[in-house]
């Protein structure tokens, strides 16, 4: 394993998390406040390794927040660096070459474009490294250098990097979350089929590699989405800007995913914990386009009967490809005019 006191891992190490200052400096913006100050919390509590059982004091917090916004203005105009190994320059969107010569030193790194094209960088630990299905599966394991905003997943042509520490992270979260009002709702009971009160740090670990399997078939069902719509779809989301016609697309998109690999798997196993995480996520987008899916939960949370999600899943599949090749169809110069029509097609194809 390469260490940290190694020249090439320190210089990678300085590039990446520089990079994710930047983008940091950028984006840092396009949270509301109360997610925003969740997230740095967290991001300070990565960057001085405590545990989640730590409690954080609030004026050493402040000071770091201080800091690192005063940071942020310095970077916020600046280029992103390239990567240098082995005497070889990259550009930090190549994951792929990066790869390949990070590989004989148990490193994996990741730079691409998330929600809102917002850059997210990383570099890891590599516990593992799959070629199946013509995709390439990275299993990311100890973080170096991440933005604030660290997925636990993410598809990038047809690689696939799951990261089992910002996995870890993101269920503290929102068992955190959870814990202000403590709702009887799906997340909450998702929770509960762990020992989260009597042993944290071994119930989030056991959730974590419960729930790192669902979210890789949910990147899976991204790839194959990706197939089905071709270029055209990424070109039409990254044409329009951020706005509610394209959080409908990402949420269709999502639905359609999902309907081709997620939820057959998760409703195969039929495991009650991973039923509830998978609908404690579903965002309020994708509620909205699909309320039938809640009401079927919400029959077999009842009932125990999975009937109905077995035959809604099913169902959904040519829904969901029908309604974005028929968005793929809309030709209209006009921007606004094009948001509109796209609007109209999704809200007359609520399913």
């Amino acid at each position: 394993m390469l260490q940290p006191n190694q020249t090439l891992f320190k210089q990678l190490y300085k590039t990446v998390q520089h990079n994710c200052h930047i983008a940091d400096s950028v984006h840092a913006g396009d949270y509301t406040l109360c997610i925003y100050l969740l997230k740095m919390r967290e991001f300070y509590r990565w960057e001085q390794q405590d545990t989640f059982s730590s409690k954080l004091e609030s004026s050493q917090v402040g000071k770091w927040l201080k800091n690192r916004e005063s940071l942020w203005e310095k970077l916020e105009e600046q280029d992103y660096a390239l990567l240098s190994i082995d005497k070889h320059e990259f550009d930090p969107f190549d994951s792929n070459s990066i790869n390949l010569k990070l590989a004989p030193h148990q490193l994996v790194y990741s730079g691409g474009l998330g929600i809102n094209n917002r850059p997210h960088f990383f570099l890891a630990e590599l516990e593992d490294h799959q070629q199946q299905d013509g995709y390439n599966l990275y299993i990311a394991g100890k973080e170096y250098a991440r933005d604030m905003s660290a997925p636990p997943a993410m598809s990038i042509e047809n690689n696939i990097f799951i990261r089992k520490e910002s996995m870890r992270r993101l269920l503290w979260e929102k068992l955190e979350t959870w814990r202000w009002n403590r709702p009887d709702n799906a997340i909450g009971r998702a929770f509960s089929c762990y020992p989260c009160e009597e042993d944290l740090d071994n119930a989030l670990t056991e959730m974590t590699e419960c729930e790192l399997g669902n979210v890789l078939q949910h990147e899976i069902g991204e790839i194959e989405a990706g197939k089905l719509l071709g270029p055209d779809w990424e070109s039409l989301l990254y044409s329009l800007p951020h706005s509610k016609v394209s959080i409908m697309l990402r949420a269709i998109r999502d639905h359609l995913a999902d309907a081709l690999v997620t939820l057959p798997v998760i409703l195969e196993i039929q495991h009650p914990a991973s039923l509830h995480f998978y609908f404690g996520n579903l965002n309020n987008m994708r509620k909205v386009l699909f309320p039938a899916l809640n009401q079927a939960y919400d029959q077999w949370h009842q009932t125990g009967s999975i009937d109905e999600l077995i035959d809604l899943a099913s169902l959904s599949k040519k829904h969901w490809l029908d309604l974005c090749l028929k968005i793929l169809e809309i030709k209209q110069a006009d921007l606004k005019k094009k948001q509109q029509l796209i609007q109209d097609l999704i809200e007359s194809h609520i399913l």
